[in-house]
């Protein structure tokens, strides 16, 4: 059975484009033009991958990614953005996006896309998923990292990730105080076939950083500029005055 991809875009040769090109290679599209019909449709049936069109009429792509991901939508999304906008691909990247096409693009590009985005989505979707007294668990400060269950527990509560936040963090933990460059996680988290810039994992990192701060004070993740990250375990100062 192929594949079934939504496309959700209002401009009508890129929607043909896309949709020649994945017909091609066997999978099954489907297209809307507008925020709306796409949100209803891919809520209410089932893709193994979306395309979303950030400027759209009525409800724009953003809004469309945001409801997606709060009604419990875990299906990949690729969002299509117009070329140099960092901005956009930025907020997408924050709001759950999988990865980003900026336009105009190649078929090469598009069909290498797809498939990477497919290929790990079905990765995550094998592993194993509370966590019970047999996982194996890395403990660095305050965290309990279980890389089975791809969890993470602190201070009494369990801190959602998603799951490259997950990754990074796993990546990082197991080699604390060294410095990782972002060459090293995007081949990592990502793989060597990904495409898409340095600035994804600049995004993940500084999400993943943000909800470590809200959760516990210990382990923190520390830039080095024009470098990458590094983990590190900070001590809080136990003196007191007199």
């Amino acid at each position: 059975m192929s594949d079934k991809v939504l496309i959700i875009e209002d401009e009508p040769t890129l929607a043909r484009l896309v949709t020649y090109n994945l017909s091609q290679e066997g999978y099954d599209t489907e297209v809307v033009g507008n925020g709306a019909e796409g949100l209803h449709k891919a809520i209410h049936e089932q893709y193994a991958i979306i395309f979303l069109d950030l400027m759209l009429p009525g409800m724009n792509g953003f809004e469309v990614l945001q409801k997606l991901r709060q009604n419990g939508v875990k299906t990949p999304v690729i969002i299509l953005t117009a070329r140099n906008a960092e901005e956009e691909v930025v907020q997408g990247l924050k709001l759950g996006a999988d990865d980003y096409i900026t336009k105009p693009f190649g078929v090469a590009e598009l069909l290498a896309r797809t498939s990477a985005v497919l290929r790990r989505s079905r990765n995550e979707e094998s592993k194993p998923s509370k966590a019970s007294s047999g996982d194996k668990v890395i403990a660095i400060g305050d965290l309990q990292i279980f890389p089975d269950k791809y969890e993470v527990f602190s201070n009494g509560q369990w801190i959602t990730l998603r799951p490259k936040e997950f990754e990074v963090l796993l990546y990082l933990a197991e080699r604390p105080g060294i410095v990782i460059t972002r060459d090293d996680l995007m081949n990592v988290v990502w793989g060597f076939d990904y495409i898409g810039g340095q600035r994804t994992v600049d995004v993940h990192v500084s999400s993943l950083r943000k909800k470590l701060e809200l959760n516990q004070q210990s382990v923190q993740i520390d830039s080095i500029r024009g470098v990458g990250y590094k983990l590190f375990i900070h001590r809080k100062s136990t003196s007191s005055s007199h």
